[in-house]
């Protein structure tokens, strides 16, 4: 099986209305590079690729048939305060502030105007999760 550099075996497709403006969240709101896109006949986005360090995310203009979808995503950063500064700057609303969890991150919450969850988190310690 071949998987492309920057995708993962399961890598997330994200249907948005609006999805030009949704790109734009991922870039100028999460840090994400646009790194493909093509476009339907109507100039709407048939699909665009951003990528997040080691992981990349797909997004398509909504359709009837294929409607906006909401899903949450854990996305680790560098710097957890920065990043929620970014995201919020760039229209997210908060959901949680950033703050230190028992379990090695420091994260916080926010919701972009599609209605995704994005659990921005900045691993604290260089060890895998326990039970």
């Amino acid at each position: 099986m071949y998987v492309p550099p920057g995708f993962a075996t399961v890598t997330p497709y994200i249907f948005a209305e609006d999805a030009a403006a949704f790109v734009g969240f991922l870039v100028d709101g999460l840090g994400g590079t646009e790194s493909c896109t093509t476009l339907r006949p109507d100039g709407k986005i048939a699909n665009a690729q951003v990528a997040f360090g080691t992981a990349t995310v797909m997004v398509s203009e909504a359709t009837e048939r294929f409607p906006q979808t909401r899903a949450s995503y854990y996305l680790y950063v560098e710097d957890a305060d920065a990043a929620m500064k970014r995201a919020l700057d760039a229209g997210a609303r908060l959901l949680m502030e950033v703050s230190d969890m028992p379990y090695g991150d420091r994260q916080g919450g926010v919701e972009d105007r599609a209605g995704n969850i994005w659990w921005i988190s900045q691993r604290l310690v260089e060890e895998p999760y326990s039970a």
